[in-house]
């Protein structure tokens, strides 16, 4: 799932002008020019007509061209600089790219299913992703992702709720981490809990994360196994599994605020995990 990042190439002034306004003598059917002869006249009449048409065809091609700069420029002006009228191209660029939120339940939850189809900036040579699901609250909304974020390409999936919290999934090849590990990886074969965590909570918190490990569980479910973490500070929940050959990372953060007031839907989002 990736952000586009729009670059619009403008006319010079100077350009503009030309076409806009472009030079030539033009000389009245009729009328004679100073030392011309009819017949002299009658050809720049014609010349004149030819000149007339190009000019407007030259006009139409600016009109057009100016359009679609206009709009890359709007396009790139929101994406750069956000105020008011962000929320349309906002909601226009995330229509085609939340299919897998599900309808409010009875108690307001939706699942997410990460689309089969779904591209991710993942690399060459990378086998189609295991889909996974979670659960959050209604009006929690998928927030697009850069690959200029920390984490690069290995951030497959941002939500967010801004007076809530927010959820981070990274997505590694297990590669990375063990030439050893096949295609059928499991979290068992990447380490136990105590290692897992040491090795990436600094990838998610950005620093070391000793001493600040709350709460260490292991869950199984449906025959894969699962590591739950919680940490302080920052606050953070870190469910961690793997399948295929890659590492699933799943995080649940937000401030201290908001992890007083929400902290039993965070927890359960957390917990709602599973790689399908």
């Amino acid at each position: 799932m990736g952000t586009f990042v729009y670059s619009s190439s403008c006319l010079s002034w100077k350009n503009l002008c030309r076409q806009m306004n472009p030079s030539h003598h033009v000389v009245p059917r009729g009328v004679p020019e100073k030392g011309c002869s009819r017949i002299k006249a009658a050809a720049c009449s014609k010349e004149d007509a030819r000149m007339n048409r190009d000019s407007e065809i030259s006009a139409g091609s600016l009109n057009r061209r100016s359009a679609i700069i206009s709009g890359a420029s709007l396009i790139s002006s929101v994406l750069l600089f956000p105020g008011e009228g962000s929320a349309v191209i906002k909601q226009g660029l995330l229509a085609g790219r939340v299919p897998g939120l599900s309808e409010p339940d009875e108690e307001g939850w939706r699942t997410y299913r990460r689309p089969d189809d779904k591209s991710g900036g993942h690399g060459v040579g990378w086998s189609p992703m295991i889909p996974y699901t979670f659960s959050v609250p209604d009006k929690w909304e998928e927030v697009p992702v850069s690959i200029a974020d920390l984490g690069g390409t290995e951030i497959d999936l941002r939500f967010a709720n801004p007076k809530e919290g927010r959820v981070i999934v990274i997505v590694a090849p297990v590669k990375r981490f063990s030439d050893e590990i096949g295609e059928e990886a499991t979290i068992e074969q990447i380490g136990p809990p105590d290692k897992v965590i040491s090795a990436f909570g600094p990838e998610v918190i950005g620093e070391n994360v000793e001493g600040k490990v709350l709460r260490s569980e292991v869950a199984e479910h449906e025959g894969r196994t699962y590591y739950q973490f919680e940490l302080e500070p920052p606050h953070v929940m870190i469910t961690a599994t793997a399948a295929g050959n890659r590492l699933y990372l799943f995080n649940v953060t937000g401030n201290g605020l908001q992890w007083k007031r929400y902290y039993k839907d965070l927890r359960k989002i957390a917990e709602s995990f599973r790689v399908v």
